[in-house]
């Protein structure tokens, strides 16, 4: 009866030592929503160049189901835990639209995609604009310039966890949220 109150959210999780996609499968198998941000890196292996997919961020997982879904499945699995916040020490839940807003970027995998840590960036001294074409049309976020870009590029963040700049957007593009 409880379970009917509860509604899904987003938890920012951790699952130690490298074990996020082994987590995610889990997740996946008990049909738990979950979400890792993944990129294309090229490594060399016996001697040739091989192009795959990994986490963005090593140990991140982003999950989607009612909180006791989630104690229940982290009572079996012990590796993965909540991040919680470290002021408040309350375990870290992301709304459904920003949470929305960044796997529309981040799951596109686009090699021109650039990932930062949240004390990286300092999102108060860009301006909020909304993409009005092109492959992320509809997308909202913070036009700044980044580090390792030559120009601004439009920033969408997940609050304390991880931040994406989207690739170089032409002005006509853009237009400022008041």
């Amino acid at each position: 009866m409880e379970m009917d109150k509860e509604t899904e959210v987003w938890f920012a999780m951790r699952a130690t030592y490298r074990r996020e996609l082994e987590a995610m499968h889990l997740l996946e198998k008990a049909n738990l929503g979950c979400f890792i941000p993944m990129q294309y890196k090229i490594s060399i292996r016996r001697g040739r160049k091989v192009r795959a997919l990994v986490p963005v961020i090593r140990n991140l997982v982003f999950v989607h189901a009612r909180p006791s879904e989630v104690q229940r499945f982290k009572s079996q699995i012990t590796y993965l835990q909540y991040i919680t916040d470290t002021r408040s020490g309350q375990k870290i839940v992301i709304p459904d639209h920003d949470m929305q807003r960044f796997i529309a970027v981040a799951g596109t995998y686009n090699d021109h995609l650039l990932y930062f840590q949240p004390e990286e960036l300092n999102l108060s001294k860009g301006t909020k604009v909304r993409i009005t074409g092109g492959d992320f049309e509809g997308q909202e976020g913070v036009f700044l310039k980044v580090k390792g870009a030559r120009d601004r590029r439009v920033v969408i963040a997940i609050q304390g966890i991880i931040a994406v700049a989207i690739a170089t957007i032409h002005p006509d593009l853009i237009e400022v949220i008041k």
